[in-house]
């Protein structure tokens, strides 16, 4: 009986603590974030990265300087380059003096042919440009089979598009020219030609001496240097039917060149003046359509008639002379 009294009394104690006791959630399954997608690179960025120097070279890598050897290619270049003045048109023309060595710089564009006229008379060997995809190049000539030395070829550019750069070498049976070659975007000049001072110069010296010219050649060929020719020379004033093409000089002999139809009609006296402005009457000697000076002057006029007189001032600039830049 007491052991039945205890027992109930025990389930009794027992129950509330099973009734209060807390349930255990089961545990929750441990989450694994997806792995980060891989990103491709670039095939240069694996290249750039993979490369042996790449960690040599760093983020902030610079291309080398130039060499001495370039920066004095580029100094020559520069020197020997003849850029377009306004004193050397013609009309629409652009007419260098030739020498040997210079390069004559041609400005195109996009849309328009320019034309490099060469020597009447002379033939064209071959035509070789740096650029032959963006550049149009093709020959003409004008005269006719049966012209002899009116024959004329024409070397004809045209560039693709602006901002291009290239050089052209033409060969001749008479020399060399080279020339560089600049596309813009609007700007091109119509035509290119050249005068050939040291033709002239035999010209002059042996019509100076018909009884003797082939004394006279030899004279200039062998004591005349091309490389002393000095085409820095402006005209302006007046536009008379003789105003001179151009003046040059040689160190010592000033040369004034006139038209061809300078004989045809009154001829005009050429003066000096000096630093006050005053002008006075100077020698000099009339050969075809030149006029020789046997000095160097800084400034001279040509002056025809009263009323109205015509004047045509020549100043000499210095800037000219063969195989350096005229700025």
């Amino acid at each position: 009986m007491n052991f039945a009294l205890l027992a109930a009394t025990a389930l009794t104690l027992a129950a509330p603590a099973v009734a209060q006791t807390t349930p255990i959630a089961p545990a929750s399954p441990t989450i694994t974030p997806p792995p980060a997608p891989a990103v491709a690179l670039p095939t240069k960025a694996r290249a750039a990265s993979s490369s042996p120097d790449a960690a040599r070279r760093g983020p902030h890598h610079r291309r080398m300087p130039p060499s001495a050897g370039e920066l004095r290619v580029r100094a020559a270049n520069r020197a020997a380059t003849l850029d377009p003045t306004t004193g050397g048109y013609l009309g629409g023309v652009q007419v260098y003096p030739y020498s040997d060595g210079v390069i004559y710089h041609l400005l195109t564009a996009p849309g328009q042919v320019t034309d490099i006229a060469l020597q009447p008379g002379e033939n064209l060997g071959a035509v070789a440009s740096g650029d032959t995809v963006r550049w149009v190049i093709g020959d003409a000539t004008s005269g006719g089979s049966d012209a002899g030395d009116a024959k004329r070829t024409h070397v004809l550019v045209k560039p693709f598009t602006e901002g291009l750069a290239t050089n052209l070498v033409i060969t001749t049976d008479r020399r060399t020219y080279h020339l560089a070659l600049t596309s813009t975007a609007h700007t091109a000049m119509s035509a290119l030609s050249w005068t050939y001072p040291a033709d002239q110069l035999l010209a002059l010296k042996a019509a100076a001496e018909p009884a003797d010219a082939a004394r006279a050649a030899r004279s200039v060929a062998s004591g005349f240097d091309i490389e002393r020719l000095n085409f820095g020379y402006t005209i302006d004033g007046d536009h008379p039917a003789w105003r001179p093409l151009r003046a040059f000089d040689d160190g010592r002999q000033t040369f004034i060149e006139f038209p061809a139809s300078i004989g045809e009609g009154e001829a005009p006296p050429l003066f000096l003046v000096d630093a006050r402005g005053t002008a006075s009457l100077v020698n000099y000697r009339v050969q075809g359509r030149y006029y020789v000076v046997d000095r160097i002057f800084a400034v001279a006029e040509l002056r025809l008639g009263l009323k109205p007189q015509d004047v045509v001032r020549i100043t000499r600039t210095g800037e000219g002379q063969a195989g350096r830049r005229r700025s």
